[in-house]
């Protein structure tokens, strides 16, 4: 599975930063931030999701779809980048490397976040034009990405997040912010792989159920790792959810009562995972996300 999963991270690497404009040179410092972005590296967990489940509902050449997988992740970089602003979190660094924001001037870092925040749509568009993608396939996909991005999904989630500050939230409310926040998109990855799949309306929710449960895991382990991690192995300060007075999981729950919530969830995802066919590779990488350390 490792293997294969760094092919697959080598592919969307490789096509993610030729995916952005760069040819205008008045609008260049804009492209060269989106740029320095998309190159921070990552998990690319979100179009290893599309992409995956586009193949377990039998989804065929996938090559040609490369485009469509990565959109995804540009979304998911416009919000880290917007995330990172002094008037959002206000953090310097990301993933080992100074924050957009602080690499370029902060009107340029909100330009390329925005910028990516929009791309993806033109990218699925122009599909359906070259006839890689039909019109209705084009439309459906549009939909479960603008639903998954906006107040319904992670900006209403982030909404959540900055009224909640030094507030001690309920823990419904907790789960309703994560589940915006963190998982509407991974939610909309899986969605996206069997809508290219033409899968139908049982299966959509079969993946997405297994999201929602894969979602809240990884995001209950990314606030473990805030408080028993380094800044070596994330990359970032360690120890800011608490320095901005957030709720989560650990501050709710404890690390222990924590941990054990993140293994349930994960086999809860597991057992999801079971009813496809030839699922091992999402069963392992369900179980690295939630072994990981960074």
């Amino acid at each position: 599975m490792k293997t294969e999963l760094e092919t697959i991270c080598r592919k969307i690497n490789d096509r993610l930063c030729a995916l952005v404009p760069s040819d205008n040179a008045l609008t260049g410092e804009v492209s060269q931030a989106a740029v320095y972005s998309l190159s921070g590296g990552g998990k690319r967990l979100r179009p290893v999701l599309m992409m995956k489940f586009y193949e377990l509902c039998g989804g065929k050449e996938s090559g040609n779809l490369l485009d469509i997988f990565c959109t995804i992740e540009l979304v998911h970089t416009f919000s880290l980048i917007h995330d990172d602003l002094p008037c959002m979190d206000n953090d310097d660094y990301r993933r080992g490397r100074l924050s957009c924001h602080k690499a370029y001037p902060e009107a340029i870092a909100l330009l390329a976040g925005d910028a990516l925040s929009v791309l993806p749509f033109e990218i699925i568009s122009q599909s359906a034009k070259n006839g890689v993608i039909s019109y209705e396939t084009a439309a459906k996909l549009t939909y479960a990405l603008s639903h998954a991005i906006g107040i319904e999904g992670m900006i209403g989630g982030q909404v959540i997040d900055m009224l909640s500050e030094n507030t001690q939230i309920p823990e419904e409310t907790l789960y309703e912010l994560q589940k915006k926040k963190t998982g509407a998109l991974i939610s909309a990855a899986c969605e996206m792989g069997c809508i290219l799949a033409n899968a139908d309306d049982k299966t959509i929710s079969l993946a997405k159920e297994y999201a929602d449960k894969l979602g809240l895991a990884f995001q209950i382990r990314d606030d473990i790792l805030d408080v028993t991690g380094t800044f070596e192995e994330l990359g970032k300060p360690i120890g800011s959810d608490k320095e901005q007075n957030k709720s989560t999981f650990v501050t709710l729950l404890g690390v222990e009562k924590a941990e054990k919530l993140c293994r349930e969830l994960s086999e809860q995802a597991a057992k999801i995972l079971s009813q496809f066919e030839n699922s091992e590779f999402l069963t392992s990488l369900t179980e690295m996300l939630i072994d990981r350390r960074n």
